[in-house]
């Protein structure tokens, strides 16, 4: 009997070995959250309540990320904008809306000199003020115990070129062990979340990034509870530093969780080919280190779409940071993205059969010149790539395009993809702009056609 069962276990094994031999690889991932997902990793973004009813926005939120960090409406200002008054209503409706999609949650900030209340600028007693952070860590963390995976719990405290402790109202009234005392204070209110300390400018290794590895191994040797550090990484096209693995790798070597926490890589505006191509070669690298440093849990990008950065609000002229512009289309670098987290952005030569219509947009005049945007848009099948025709009036002369390849016959501009916006699925969208001059004053409207190969 035994010998029997075991002849067809036997039969039953070679029979899943066969299967399994013959079976057809599993497809690559086509988001960056099932493809960071297959890495054991988290895609995220950063997510304001004031867009949730915009549909582009949440339908791309839901898609791509599988963590939410509330931009704003964790802040001291917002969840305690009066002593001892606290309002949690837009950050409900976010960690709400994140649950409902499965995705973790990043609760963002606890303790941060910006965004802070004047009553908390005021305070001028070691003791009062540090009953004040304590009460509102004590607050904000246990209004949200079990529902964030990660707190931001002190945020920006050290400064940039020197390393020095920033000039706060915490650093100079509590003293240098406000930031011990924040922590173990949000671990005595969640104890089930990881607790982070997050800056800017320490994504390589330099005064400002030594100086938070030297308290962090000093937190790790004394009991202090710290889980994990948040590398922003607000970065510049072009200027990555060149140590970025290395720099995450020795933080994983003190025993600590990394995480790039605020990802958006800027440029000078308007954006061309060239500058949209080293973006993607510079997101790919960010997200390569990750990848590669085992102890890399999770990258956040600040924001879903350029539309809503922070960047040209902060950087006059700067801006195109993010994996999506202004109309939702995917970037370069969201390709770039993709592939480095081991994702298939699609193949480019898979030919589609449907039509597309297109619109134009005058988004600026002035008095010799104008810009246009042109918006190509997929019927109710795939498309593999566009041509549109741009007939220009008297006088008008294209100087610049983006986000397209530009023939010229005499006043008729042709229009084909850059490359890596020729791909459209159904109902999808891509768009290209141009400056045109018009020195005799006609600033009128371009004729305009497309079609599909």
């Amino acid at each position: 009997m035994r010998r029997a069962l075991t002849a067809v276990l036997g039969a039953a094994t070679l029979l899943l070995a066969v299967l399994v031999a013959g079976a057809p690889p599993a497809s690559a991932a086509s988001t960056l959250k099932e493809a960071a997902a297959a890495k054991g990793i988290v895609f995220g973004t950063a997510a304001a309540q004031s867009h949730m009813g915009e549909s582009a926005y949440v339908s791309t939120l839901n898609r791509e990320f599988n963590q939410l960090t509330p931009e704003n409406e964790m802040k001291w200002e917002t969840t305690e904008p009066s002593r001892n008054s606290f309002n949690y209503g837009a950050a409900d409706q976010l960690v709400g809306h994140a649950q409902s999609q499965g995705m973790a949650v990043r609760g963002h900030t606890l303790v941060w000199h910006s965004q802070l209340p004047d009553w908390v600028e005021g305070i001028s007693s070691r003791t009062e003020l540090l009953d004040v952070m304590r009460n509102h860590i004590s607050n904000v963390a246990g209004h949200f115990r079990g529902d964030i995976d990660y707190w931001d719990v002190v945020n920006e405290a050290f400064q940039d070129g020197s390393g020095a402790r920033r000039d706060t109202v915490f650093q100079r009234v509590i003293g240098d062990d406000y930031i011990e005392e924040a922590f173990r204070a949000a671990r005595a209110a969640d104890p089930g979340a990881e607790l982070c300390y997050n800056d800017y400018n320490i994504d390589g290794r330099n005064a400002k990034s030594d100086a938070v590895y030297a308290m962090v191994q000093d937190f790790k040797r004394r009991g202090v509870p710290i889980d994990c550090v948040g590398l922003q990484a607000h970065l510049i096209v072009g200027s990555l530093p060149g140590d970025i693995q290395a720099n995450i790798q020795r933080f994983a070597d003190l025993g600590v969780n990394v995480y790039i926490t605020e990802l958006d890589i800027r440029m000078q505006t308007p954006p061309n080919s060239q500058k949209l191509a080293q973006q993607a070669s510079d997101y790919r690298a960010v997200t390569s280190a990750c990848v590669a440093v085992a102890a890399c849990k999770g990258i956040t990008v600040w924001g879903v779409t350029d539309k809503y950065s922070w960047v040209p609000d902060v950087f006059e002229g700067e801006g195109a940071a993010l994996l999506f512009d202004d109309d939702y289309n995917k970037k370069p670098a969201y390709d770039a993205t993709l592939e480095a987290l081991g994702g298939d952005p699609g193949d480019p030569d898979d030919p589609g059969d449907g039509s597309v219509t297109c619109t134009y947009t005058r988004t600026a005049q002035w008095n010799n010149g104008f810009n246009g945007q042109v918006t190509i848009t997929a019927g109710s099948s795939a498309v593999s790539s566009w041509t549109a025709v741009l007939t220009m009036n008297s006088g008008q002369d294209i100087q610049a395009l983006w986000n397209g390849t530009p023939t010229r016959n005499g006043n008729v501009v042709t229009v084909k993809p850059a490359g890596w916006n020729s791909n459209l699925a159904a109902g999808a969208s891509a768009s290209f702009g141009f400056t045109a001059s018009a020195p005799n004053g006609n600033v009128s409207d371009p004729a305009l056609a497309c079609s599909t190969p």
